[in-house]
């Protein structure tokens, strides 16, 4: 069933929202061309299978992984279409070890980080998996560099994220604006089905990797025991539909140091920065556990944090724990 007509669509919310307002000044566009790969990538999830592109291709991304192929396929998806929106300056990607620079005229407003695919791990299994995106506004007439990218998460000006799983949907947020949509199958076009998003105040589940509890610090493990004693576990180990579902139903993500990823284990400009950002204009918050996600200043692209995001008062708590407090 074609569901367009009965709900406001992406472009018509852009075109309305976001007009008048110049630091989101062809937001739009860029937005829009997120949500045409995500239409694409879309299908190719659908049909992986029988399009033959599960698996790994044989090679390692920058950060020694084993590169799934359609890891692979979302980054040129989306690599090509923000390349062709003609408002993106320059193109990070977590796949991908340097940047991919577009141009400098007036008109590339716009710094786009991403994480194409999260939940890799997921792919084979037909678990929910996603993609992430930070944007940054570019500083005007400033030539475009590798180090144009450093700039820490509360310069974002807009995040997304899209979660693939029984319905495609694409949350957009601006200062003070989450969004949410959903695909419409037939018709390839978004609409808006979850407006105004806001974290509930109630904090009924916890997500974490229980598997890595012994390898946490002491202080660590006592945060995850205070949870584990007041919340209900939900874990689905795609990074983007554990956040989702804890943004619409309340809760708290956690990802803490451990003995094996001693800096953090997700990525700070694909992953960390873009949900922290949906999650403090939902009214959460986001933390490594000893400050400020979005004020850490980022010494390299591919930089790995501790994370911990959801409700703000139950993020707090765990982070003063984590701290010793």
């Amino acid at each position: 069933m074609v569901i367009v007509g009965q709900h406001r669509t992406l472009s018509e919310f852009a075109t309305s929202a976001w007009s008048g307002h110049d630091q989101l000044d062809g937001l739009d566009a860029v937005i829009m061309a997120i949500a045409k790969g995500s239409y694409k990538v879309s299908q190719k999830i659908r049909a992986a299978t029988l399009a033959d592109v599960l698996g790994v291709t044989g090679e390692t991304n920058v950060h020694g992984e084993m590169v799934q192929r359609l890891d692979a396929a979302s980054s040129d998806i989306f690599v090509d279409i923000l390349r062709q929106c003609g408002h993106v300056a320059v193109i990070g990607c977590e796949e991908i070890e340097e940047p991919v620079i577009v141009g400098d005229d007036p008109q590339h407003a716009f710094m786009v980080l991403m994480d194409p695919l999260d939940g890799s791990s997921n792919i084979d299994v037909a678990v929910s998996i996603g993609s992430i995106f930070g944007i940054w506004r570019r500083s005007d007439n400033d030539r475009v560099t590798d180090a144009s990218l450093l700039r820490p998460g509360n310069e974002q000006v807009a995040a997304a994220y899209i979660v693939y799983g029984s319905s495609t949907v694409l949350v957009v947020a601006t200062r003070n604006s989450v969004q949410g949509f959903t695909l419409d199958p037939e018709s390839g076009v978004f609409v808006l089905t979850h407006p105004d998003i806001n974290i509930p105040m109630e904090c009924p589940y916890y997500s974490t990797n229980e598997g890595n509890f012994k390898a946490l610090n002491e202080t660590s493990r006592r945060a995850v025991k205070n949870l584990r004693a007041a919340y209900s576990q939900r874990y689905v180990g795609s990074l983007v539909a554990d956040f989702h579902r804890n943004l619409l139903k309340g809760g708290i993500f956690l990802y803490p140091a451990d003995r094996n990823y001693p800096e953090g284990k997700l990525r700070l400009m694909y992953e960390a920065n873009p949900l922290g950002f949906v999650a403090e204009q939902a009214g959460g918050a986001a933390s490594t556990g000893k400050q400020r996600i979005l004020d850490i200043l980022p010494e390299h692209l591919h930089q790995r944090t501790p994370l911990i995001l959801g409700n703000r008062d139950v993020v707090e708590q765990t982070a003063s724990l984590i701290k010793g407090g």
